[in-house]
């Protein structure tokens, strides 16, 4: 199967940096059936901020509301997937590094069954130039 790259919008909220902020936000969009395409969670300050990649945006953001969020975003980035090789992460970010393209952040993870995912974003200048760069209309 061939690698695929699309744009996704991700939204944050900032939370305590305690034990159990994260289940429970977690744990509300699952009451609400609401699928996740990647989430991602780290200390920002004296809190922490949650990234929330839903595969539904429009339910994620009244889920949100429901919930008293302070949700900021839509803001947009890129999700990869696609068969796991040696080399499929560093083949994307030669080709933005060499476009002098910056990456902001980059999660990537081994998905079992031989499949790799990423998440990557970059400057929202930067961003319909990387799009193109990576194939993504």
């Amino acid at each position: 199967m061939a690698d695929t790259i699309r744009r996704v919008d991700y939204f944050y909220i900032q939370v305590a940096n305690r034990p159990g902020e994260g289940a429970r936000a977690l744990a509300t969009l699952q009451q609400e059936g609401v699928n996740l395409l990647a989430f991602s969670g780290f200390p920002q300050g004296r809190r922490t901020q949650l990234d929330f990649v839903p595969e539904d945006p429009g339910t994620f953001r009244r889920v949100a509301h429901k919930a008293g969020w302070k949700l900021v975003g839509p803001k947009r980035a890129f999700l990869l997937q696609g068969q796991d090789r040696v080399g499929a992460v560093a083949e994307v970010v030669r080709q933005l590094g060499d476009a002098k393209i910056n990456i902001v952040a980059l999660d990537a993870v081994c998905a079992g069954a031989g499949r790799y995912g990423v998440i990557l974003w970059v400057e929202p200048r930067n961003f319909v130039r990387a799009g193109k760069l990576l194939g993504v209309a």
